[in-house]
């Protein structure tokens, strides 16, 4: 008796794990499927590519069937980009200079459809990922300083600066005190040494540069704080940045089972000019309204979603 009713507790044991498995294998599948339908968009840190991630969102959403998950201020370039490579994003919005000179490794170029020819055929071969339309600005980088002081000086272009350099501190982004298409570019280029270069948080650099704190910081031409901080982007006299136009990037994976994505982001193609991109951003950094709000308030203004 004992071992039949042993037998009968093994069996039912044996039938108990065997349906949880079995549920377990219905989720594991079902959470797959889900993920399928699951779209990542990832982003830099800083406020214009904050507002770009709810755009790409907001349109995905509206004009597909799929989900959305956003992954804001995930790092700089380099974080970003091998995100995407490894996966873990899906989208995001990369310049066409940044991908140019720092991931591909290639010497500048000044004009901007070759650039973006060059950086779609190379990112297709190289890493499987396709480049939609451009938004349609060009966010370069550029140097700030307030208006008072470039006037005292009779700085307009960087060749000016390079006199004063010795006698400023520059403050910028810790990325740019690395890139071939940041300081130790502009050094080579046109011989612009400053007192002191140090690393800085975007937003912190505006407001030291504003207070005095510090002369010069590296700026984006979109940036709102530029004129709302009374400051000026110095002129790139011999044209030594790269166009940045921005645009979307997708894996090829992604966009086989998806190609509906494509449809939806080439909708913001030629849509952003840099003013109005300018603009968006001071809603941001300046009037402290929400990046998505922003985002989803320009989208409706232009018809683009409901």
């Amino acid at each position: 008796m004992k071992q039949d009713w042993m037998k009968k507790g093994f069996k039912r044991r044996l039938v108990g794990v065997l349906l949880t498995t079995a549920l377990l294998g219905l989720s594991v599948v079902g959470c797959g499927a889900s993920k399928e339908d699951t779209i990542t968009i990832g982003g830099k840190n800083f406020t214009e590519q904050n507002i770009l991630i709810y755009m790409m969102e907001d349109l995905i959403i509206d004009k597909t069937k799929l989900k959305v998950v956003t992954k804001p201020n995930l790092g700089g370039s380099l974080i970003v980009s091998q995100a995407l490579d490894r996966g873990d994003l899906d989208i995001y919005a990369e310049y066409t200079g940044t991908a140019l000179t720092v991931h591909l490794k290639e010497a500048p170029m000044t004009d901007p459809d070759a650039v973006y020819q060059k950086v779609k055929q190379e990112y297709e071969t190289q890493k499987k990922i396709t480049w939609l339309k451009p938004f349609g600005f060009n966010n370069t980088y550029t140097l700030a300083m307030t208006k008072a002081q470039a006037e005292k000086y009779g700085i307009k272009t960087f060749s000016d600066l390079v006199k004063q350099a010795p006698n400023m501190n520059l403050v910028c982004e810790p990325e740019f005190l690395e890139r071939q298409d940041g300081y130790k570019g502009l050094q080579a280029a046109y011989g612009l040494n400053f007192k002191t270069a140090k690393s800085m948080d975007i937003g912190l650099s505006y407001d030291a540069v504003r207070t005095g704190k510090a002369d010069v910081n590296d700026s984006f031409a979109t940036d709102g704080r530029i004129a709302a901080f009374n400051l000026i982007s110095l002129i790139d006299d011999k044209h030594f940045f790269p166009p940045y136009y921005a645009a979307p990037i997708v894996r090829d994976d992604t966009l086989k089972k998806h190609p509906e994505i494509a449809d939806a982001l080439n909708l913001l193609a030629g849509k952003l000019t840099d003013e109005e991109m300018q603009k968006l951003n001071a809603k941001v950094d300046v009037d402290k309204n929400d990046p998505k709000a922003v985002a989803s308030e320009w989208l409706k203004a232009q018809g683009l979603i409901k």
